[in-house]
């Protein structure tokens, strides 16, 4: 296991993907893009044309796919089947359809166990996610959980899709985001909770760098001076 591992969980649009990105590169630390993960089985299987409600043809799906994520310049790249998906994992449909994935045990079962390779070859880690302190790192060394109105979350999602050429309406959106924290919040298996230990920041009126500041002070004072 890594000799640092910080874990940054909270619910869709909070900030976390961003954050973890941006404080593993100021540590000089690897990033761990845990939602990538889902997305891109999720596309597997919207490609493969599955029942996204059973289970062993989703695992069947894993098995016959090669999955690859790469880190670039802070950014992760994903490819299936050695296709670059990036982009296309970002899509309102895999966005609607991840949760399939999220609520599967088996599979979630099978991603946590590649999450947690990853970090054993690694020094240091920033990993984020739903379930990162909570599950997959219940002993990491620092955890955070990020959250925000989800109103402001409607609008970076909104944003974020407008600079890709997307358009979706605020309303769409805020629905699509409310029902994706009350499926990650209600399911059995690694639901999104915050976890005993961790560190609470609400982004809603704070900008990414502001947040990124916080992240690292924590991490400083509670780890790093230790070290």
């Amino acid at each position: 296991m890594a000799e640092l591992v910080i874990t940054i969980d909270g619910p869709a649009a909070s900030g976390k993907s961003t954050v973890a990105r941006l404080v593993a590169q100021k540590l000089g630390a690897s990033f761990l893009d845990t939602g990538a993960m889902y997305r891109a089985v999720t596309l597997a299987a919207i490609k493969a044309d599955v029942d996204m409600s059973d289970e062993k043809k989703l695992l069947g799906v894993m098995r016959t796919s090669k999955f690859q994520f790469s880190v670039e310049d802070g950014l992760t790249t994903v490819s299936i089947d050695g296709v670059d998906v990036t982009d296309e994992i970002r899509s309102p449909e895999v966005t609607a359809k991840a949760r399939y994935i999220a609520s599967a045990a088996k599979v979630r079962e099978k991603l946590v166990q590649m999450q947690r390779r990853f970090a054993a070859g690694e020094e240091k880690i920033v990993t984020e996610g739903r379930d990162q302190g909570t599950v997959a790192f219940s002993d990491a060394n620092i955890k955070f959980y990020l959250t925000a109105d989800v109103s402001e979350r409607a609008r970076r999602r909104q944003a974020e899709l407008a600079a890709k050429g997307d358009t979706a309406s605020l309303e769409e959106l805020q629905k699509a985001i409310e029902d994706r924290d009350k499926s990650d919040q209600t399911r059995t298996v690694g639901p999104l909770k915050l976890a005993e230990d961790a560190v609470i920041i609400d982004t809603t009126n704070l900008g990414i760098e502001e947040v990124v500041e916080k992240v690292l002070g924590f991490v400083k004072t509670k780890c790093l001076k230790r070290n």
